[in-house]
C-alpha cells in the first residue's frame, strides 16, 4: 500500500509539472489561466488530472476500445486530450479549448514518458551498483 502511495505522488508531481510545460506551450493556441494562478493552482490541476486518470480514464478507455482498435491506437490521444480538457473545467481559473486539450493530452503523455523512463534508469542504476 505505502509503494502505491508513493507511485500516485510521483504521478501526481510529474502530471502537475506536464501541465504547466503544455499551458507554457500552448499558452497562444486556446489555452489560458489566469494570472493568479500559482503552483496550487497547478498542483490542484495535477492532482485533479491525476486523480481522473485513475477513476475514469479505464472506463473511457474500455469504453472506446472499438474506435482504438479502428484507429491501431491513435484515438487514444483523443481520450489523453478528453482526460484534460475534464480536468480543466473541474479547476477553476484554467481554461482550454478542446483542440488545445487534446495537443496538451499529447505534451502530458511525452513529458511523463520522458520523466518516467528517466526515474527508471536511475532505479536500475542504483538497484545495479547495490
Amino acid at each position: 500500500m505505502g509503494q502505491q502511495f508513493v507511485l500516485f505522488i510521483l504521478r501526481w508531481i510529474l502530471n502537475t509539472f506536464a501541465l504547466w510545460i503544455a499551458v507554457r506551450l500552448l499558452g497562444n493556441i486556446g489555452a489560458s489561466v489566469e494570472s493568479s494562478q500559482t503552483l496550487m493552482g497547478f498542483l490542484l490541476a495535477g492532482l485533479v488530472l491525476s486523480v481522473i486518470n485513475v477513476l475514469l480514464r479505464p472506463i473511457v478507455v474500455i469504453l472506446s476500445l472499438p474506435a482504438i482498435l479502428l484507429t491501431l491506437g491513435l484515438f487514444t490521444l483523443v481520450v489523453n486530450g478528453f482526460m484534460v480538457y475534464v480536468t480543466t473545467k473541474l479547476v477553476p481559473g484554467f481554461d482550454m479549448s478542446f483542440g488545445a486539450a487534446i495537443l496538451a493530452g499529447i505534451i502530458v503523455s511525452l513529458v511523463n514518458y520522458v520523466l518516467s523512463g528517466l526515474l527508471q534508469l536511475k532505479q536500475e542504476k542504483r538497484a545495479s551498483v547495490k
